[in-house]
């Protein structure tokens, strides 16, 4: 088991004795954190809310953005521009709603495919594999696969451009926490899959360095009749995450991580119990991440901790400056809190900064920034 030195924690002035936990009256804490929360951090106590600004000037600031309204509708995924990016990691957001009529492959890295609406089923070179809402689909490095939806798809594509997908170590929590492994499913080689042999011509679109090449075959190259190793597309529905929790502490993001990617992580926010205990914050904890970007996707549900905020919309905080519960949502926390969150959120955890893409600047809502001056200063 790995362990580490205990800590000597400085204390000064009005602060509480554990993080997150029965607060001074009337003050805020902010988390000034390293790392991710993995790192050194301190809890300072304000008597404002550290995102009571009531003006913003510069391109250091929160985003949102409403993907519904982007024109994503294409055959191959490949069409859609990259929406948010850094060398490590690019955002895209695809809409597919007929089957396509060839294959693509991605040579720039691993895809993860987060199913937002829709249903069908991928065919590849493992095999056949039906998905549905609420699937994310890994999709290893030069796969070769295809889409027959059988209701309209829309999806967030994650591409890890510098490793492969992995998963986070559990700790003392144990390999089996939060899923399971053997809750992964992958394609297999069925009468649906055999089915779609053929000797007719295909294209395959591999995409390199973001240029895309053509290649076509006199017939299926998906013609495989069998296989066997540990590389393949896997399934992972959100049902089927049972989230870590506490009913005395609200654990950081970091409790969620699903997937780890290189320079980042995919955590996801299930529906779970909120904190019963009386001196417990119940929404997340104002911060700063200032070694991390942030990216929230909106799937389903309330988002119990933002204010004006609908399924299929995408939020962005740099790092650099306090970020953490709109005024309504930390009032009703303290107020009337509710027994449990019903929200789905997929978020994306860069070590790198984000550069935002033009394709994505259409669908801003430009008053984001504002979302939280009712606090006031």
């Amino acid at each position: 088991m790995s362990r580490q030195w205990i800590p000597h924690v400085i204390r000064e002035g009005q602060h509480s004795r554990q993080a997150h936990c029965d607060l001074p009256g009337g003050t805020y804490e902010r988390e000034m954190g390293r790392e991710g929360f993995f790192g050194p951090a301190s809890h300072i106590h304000h008597r404002h809310p550290p995102t009571g600004w009531i003006d913003w000037k510069g391109p250091l600031r929160p985003y949102a953005f409403d993907l519904t309204q982007l024109d994503a509708l294409s055959e191959s995924p490949f069409s859609q521009k990259a929406l948010l990016a850094n060398s490590d990691v690019a955002l895209r957001f695809w809409r597919c709603s007929s089957a396509m009529r060839h294959l693509v492959r991605n040579s720039d890295g691993d895809d993860l495919l987060f199913i937002h609406n829709g249903s069908g089923s991928l065919y590849c070179d493992y095999g056949q594999l039906d998905f549905r809402d609420g699937d994310y689909l890994v999709i290893p490095r030069g796969t070769a696969w295809r889409m027959e939806p059988l209701e309209p798809v829309e999806c967030l594509i994650i591409e890890d451009r510098d490793g492969a997908y992995q998963l986070p170590d559990r700790g003392m929590l144990g390999p089996h926490a939060v899923f399971d492994p053997a809750i992964l499913d992958h394609p297999h080689i069925n009468d649906a899959f055999l089915a779609q042999h053929s000797e007719d011509n295909w294209d395959v679109h591999i995409k390199r360095h973001d240029e895309v090449s053509i290649v076509t075959f006199p017939f299926n190259p998906l013609d495989a009749v069998g296989w066997h190793g540990s590389n393949t597309v896997l399934r992972l529905n959100w049902r089927d995450i049972r989230p870590v929790m506490s009913h005395r502490y609200h654990l950081p993001p970091s409790a969620h991580t699903t997937f780890v990617g290189g320079g980042f992580v995919v955590c996801t926010f299930c529906p779970r119990p909120i904190e019963t205990d009386p001196g417990a914050l119940k929404v997340p904890f104002y911060h700063n991440n200032d070694d991390y970007d942030e990216v929230l996707f909106y799937h389903r549900g309330n988002f119990f901790s933002r204010d004006n905020i609908e399924a299929g919309m995408i939020t962005y905080h740099p790092c650099g400056f306090a970020h953490g519960p709109h005024p309504k949502a930390l009032h009703k926390s303290q107020t009337d809190p509710a027994k449990a969150t019903d929200e789905v959120a997929v978020m994306i955890d860069t070590r790198r900064a984000l550069q935002i893409q033009a394709a994505i600047t259409p669908v801003e809502n430009p008053d984001y920034v504002n979302s939280w001056r009712s606090q006031g200063a």
